[in-house]
């Protein structure tokens, strides 16, 4: 029998490896279960030949000072990653004839595209901006949400200001509800923008998105925020969080899936059995579990309805997130790109849809010199690929690939014969990459009834179990699974009279 740990962080993405490194940076004994074998999640990478390709997310926010990858880095004594900021941080071309939007670091250059691109809209920018103003102010003194107990009450109360008081009614609207009382409302070409940028980061479109979370969003990419791609990698992210773990003594464990928790017989603390390549099966035991899988997991990682409770089942089994992703991944010539190819691209297109493009840096580390990664993503419904017979699944994977080819060819104007490399990614390739159900990817749509004091709380109903992840506040992407990890990690550290700050 293994000796018990003070917590198990179960999956290895961002989430739990940051979740890991902070427990393990206070001292606990920490074992990081991960059932791939390579660290990252979402955020990981893969390599053919010459090229690494990031697997899902390829751009990172919150490597700002006062981010949350910064003041986490900070505290854990870490470097700064190697990376470029943005600028722009997306150009976005809604295919209508007009000229494609430039979204810049640089926020009265942004204003001044938004004027052209978008003229009459100049309130809803401002109101926004006052919402963001509010929000990043009470982010920053690291709030708890949903509140679930006194502490998080006192956390939270802490964190307010008359100014999020004073947003308090916009709560239950949309980004659309703003738009309208914006004056606004009937400019298609802006709701189009806004429905395309939205369903990167919430997504779901800007009639479903909160207005408190989508306000933020929308003004990611200007100073004194801003979008980042990383030197090497995305998964430079995940090594150096993995060498915080190392130098701290956490415990990591490659292709270790968990299968079942259970409470363990002797005391009031976990028995967590993992599964090994080749079937073989392991319990460790731990006073806490931290789980950044997705909250759908938990109904089956938790059999016992006398700990897993049926209100409580009955709600993470009515959980859908609402999207899948097929993936493109090529390379390129650069000689072959457009001059001043953007690193970022979003372009508006029906079949097989709307599409992200993301695109290496000459010496970036993801392709030689003088060539280029080609990253494309389109939102798909995450039904329907898993049960196919292999024929039928390849035939569909082929069609899809070459739908997606020539979108990114018409994007980039390509020559003819450009691709050096292409493959396809499915909801059933992500399903294997990254063990999501259904291979859905982000979280579960941040609409004004799952956002913030209305969403899925870090701290479960069952004691010594904590949440983490994109289906937690403040929702998906790098830097807010950081800001997740950071709460569920000081509400376990309250919990046993101890207080988890950052560093300033």
């Amino acid at each position: 029998m293994d000796s018990t740990r003070d917590a198990i962080v179960v999956g290895g993405g961002i989430a739990g490896l940051t979740a890991a490194a902070l427990l393990a940076h206070e001292g606990m004994s920490v074992t990081l279960l991960e059932s791939h074998h390579q660290l990252g999640g979402c955020a990981g990478t893969f390599k053919r030949g010459p090229y690494t390709f990031d697997v899902g997310a390829t751009q990172v926010a919150g490597l700002e000072p006062g981010g949350s990858h910064a003041r986490l880095f900070r505290h854990l004594g870490l470097k700064p990653l190697a990376a470029e900021r943005l600028d722009p941080g997306c150009v976005v071309n809604l295919n209508d004839g007009s000229s494609p939007i430039h979204l810049w670091h640089d926020p009265q250059r942004w204003q001044e595209e938004r004027k052209r691109q978008f003229p009459g809209s100049e309130r809803f920018w401002e109101l926004c901006s006052w919402i963001h103003r509010q929000n990043w102010q009470f982010a920053a003194a690291d709030p708890v949400l949903p509140v679930r107990s006194g502490w998080d009450l006192s956390q939270t109360l802490k964190a307010l200001t008359p100014g999020n008081l004073a947003t308090a009614p916009l709560s239950l609207l949309t980004i659309a509800d703003l738009q309208s009382l914006s004056g606004c409302g009937s400019n298609r070409r802006l709701r189009r923008f806004l429905d395309l940028q939205l369903r990167l980061y919430s997504q779901q479109s800007a009639d479903q998105t909160a207005a408190l979370y989508g306000a933020t969003v929308l003004q990611m990419c200007q100073a004194p925020l801003g979008l980042w791609h990383l030197q090497g990698s995305m998964q430079s992210l995940s090594d150096q969080l993995l060498s915080s773990l190392q130098r701290d003594g956490a415990e990591v464990l490659l292709r270790h899936r968990a299968v079942l928790m259970k409470r363990s017989n002797t005391d009031s603390g976990w028995s967590v059995h993992v599964e090994l390549p080749g079937g073989e099966r392991r319990s460790l035991q731990a006073a806490d579990v931290v789980c950044s899988l997705p909250p759908q997991c938990l109904p089956s990682l938790i059999p016992d309805r006398t700990l897993l409770h049926e209100s409580y089942r009955r709600r993470i089994q009515g959980l859908h997130a609402p999207s899948g992703a097929l993936v493109f991944y090529g390379a390129v010539n650069r000689r072959d790109l457009p001059e001043s190819c953007p690193v970022h691209l979003q372009c508006d297109w029906d079949t097989p849809g709307s599409l992200f493009l993301s695109i290496s840096r000459d010496g970036d580390g993801r392709a030689p010199v003088g060539q280029a990664t080609v990253i494309a993503s389109v939102f798909t419904t995450p039904e329907g690929w898993h049960d196919l017979p292999e024929e039928i699944y390849q035939d569909r994977k082929r069609t899809v690939l070459e739908q997606m080819r020539r979108g990114v060819e018409k994007a980039l104007m390509l020559p003819e014969g450009a691709w050096l490399h292409s493959e396809l990614s499915t909801p059933r390739g992500f399903a294997y990459w990254t063990g999501r159900p259904n291979g859905v990817v982000g979280g579960l749509g941040q609409s004004p009834d799952r956002f913030g004091p209305f969403g899925l709380a870090s701290r479960s109903p069952i004691s010594k179990l904590w949440l983490c992840g994109d289906s937690i506040h403040p929702g998906e992407g790098t830097a807010g699974v950081t800001l997740s990890a950071l709460m569920a990690c000081s509400q376990l550290m309250e919990e046993r009279g101890q207080t988890l700050t950052l560093t300033d």
